[in-house]
């Protein structure tokens, strides 16, 4: 069988733990390369996942990426889509997107608990059509699945959640500036807000 998963990296060690077995299991029976419904619905109502990419060289870099439930979504039967939003500028993950677009994506529901992983390739985009409906993207983010599978949660912690971020675009709402934008060290160097659709179609 040929795996989506493995490469030698990861057979070294399961061959010296005796796991190869249960790794094909797992690979065999959870691995899929299409969304159910059931994915759908996760990943459609996370506030937050992490992202991982690498850079030209492989030098990784993970991020913490949060807004109101359905700012993810399933675009296609492999395919996701998800807004970036204002930030430091830095652009750490959506730079190296552009000179390697393999990525990981990590769904962690804390409630549940449960959790999806997500690897694929993605692209990047200023005019993608979901631009006019999605409320403060500065550009638009879609990823086509290679791989989908669940984690075991066991380690997951058990969180009760209190109210998502008072910064995370919504239709109508009159978001805040965050406070680092107004540091003396960094006021003076940051860039201004990208136009980004409000909510109010014309």
């Amino acid at each position: 069988m040929t795996s989506i998963l493995y490469h030698e990296g990861n057979r070294r060690p399961q061959d010296a733990f005796d796991s190869r077995r249960i790794s094909d299991r797992l690979e065999e029976k959870l691995t899929r390369t299409a969304f159910t419904d059931d994915d759908k619905a996760h990943i459609e109502g996370a506030i937050f996942f992490f992202l991982a990419t690498a850079d030209a060289d492989g030098r990784p870099d993970c991020s913490f990426k949060g807004g109101m439930a359905g700012f993810v979504r399933v675009t296609g039967p492999a395919e996701i889509a998800f807004p970036d939003y204002d930030g430091n500028g830095m652009f750490k993950s959506l730079g190296n997107l552009l000179v390697n677009p393999h990525v990981g994506l990590l769904f962690i529901d804390m409630q549940r608990p449960r959790r999806l992983r997500v690897n694929g390739t993605a692209t990047v985009d200023r005019d993608d059509p979901l631009m006019a409906e999605t409320v403060g993207a500065q550009m638009i983010v879609r990823v086509k699945a290679r791989a989908i599978f669940p984690n075991c949660p066991r380690y997951i912690p058990q969180f009760t959640l209190a109210e998502p971020s008072i910064y995370a675009p919504r239709p109508g709402g009159d978001l805040p500036e965050p406070k680092w934008k107004e540091f003396a060290d960094l006021k003076d160097y940051v860039h201004p807000r990208q136009p980004t659709f409000s909510g109010k179609v014309e």
